[in-house]
């Protein structure tokens, strides 16, 4: 996909790695153009199921790397497009459009500024014990233009929201966990390991009814619950036509698993 970003499959899995443990996987105008292409391809290809986002070396994500993010003049493509695709890093952080997906996070080491606002555009997340969380712009006079004032005041209560936003405050793994930022902390070395597991898990499931069940919660937040309602049956009651809910009945009846092919 680039340099700074490794794509691996396995099966209905795609792995999804920052790969500059150099600079703690700050992103880089290559990163962020492999991160689009990457999003795009999981959401086409129908074979995948499931994707998973993590970083080399123990690191996750340090943000921006806004010196290479400035200095993007050298003509090769990644930086070309970087310069002239004005919408590609918002869709790189899934600021503009959410995977259609399921997304987990697999998070070692620090993930601070936007390695904080990717991972709230993650379904589940898996953190190493040693992992550390941060919003940490306005330390640096800046804003955190990842989507944080407005998804990490959705995802946790408010007033932890604005004390992380405010004071530019890191926070443990086991803190992130208690304020509900995360889904659960394992020992360090094993949030990738335990990422698969989930993922594997995920994947067994029909994807159709996974995929309207993340719509459907996506497109509700916010919504007054009588309209919300309604739109959660225009989303799930046609899962109930599809050929893999026939499978799931005829394979429950059968009492074995069940084979899901995505119709």
């Amino acid at each position: 996909m680039s340099e700074h970003l490794v794509v691996e499959r396995s099966g209905p899995v795609v792995v999804v790695t920052m790969n500059r443990p150099e600079a703690r996987n700050a992103l880089s105008p290559s990163m962020i153009v492999g991160l689009a292409d990457a999003w795009e391809m999981i959401d086409a290809d129908p074979a995948v199921r499931v994707a998973i986002l993590t970083g080399a070396g123990g690191v996750f994500c340090a943000g921006a790397d806004l010196k290479a993010m400035n200095s993007a003049v050298s003509a090769d493509g990644a930086a070309k497009r970087f310069r002239e695709d004005t919408g590609i890093a918002w869709r790189a952080l899934l600021r503009s459009k959410q995977l259609a997906k399921p997304l987990i996070a697999a998070v070692e080491g620090p993930a601070v500024a936007g390695g904080t606002e990717i991972l709230q555009a993650t379904d589940v997340r898996i953190a190493a014990e040693s992992a550390t969380f941060g919003v940490v712009e306005v330390t640096r006079g800046l804003f955190p233009l990842g989507g944080s004032t407005v998804r990490l005041r959705r995802q946790i209560p408010y007033a932890r929201a604005m004390e992380l936003l405010l004071t530019g405050e890191t926070i443990t793994a086991a803190e992130a966990a208690d304020i509900g930022l995360i889904s659960r902390v394992v020992p360090d070395g094993k949030a990738l390991d335990e990422a698969l597991r989930v993922a594997e898990r995920i994947a067994a499931n029909a994807p159709l009814a996974v995929q309207a069940v993340k719509r459907s919660v996506r497109e509700t937040e916010g919504l007054p619950e009588t309209e919300a309602l309604a739109r959660e049956l225009e989303i799930g009651l046609p899962v109930f036509a599809t050929e893999d809910a026939k499978e799931g009945t005829r394979a429950f009846k059968e009492r074995r698993p069940p084979v899901y092919t995505g119709r």
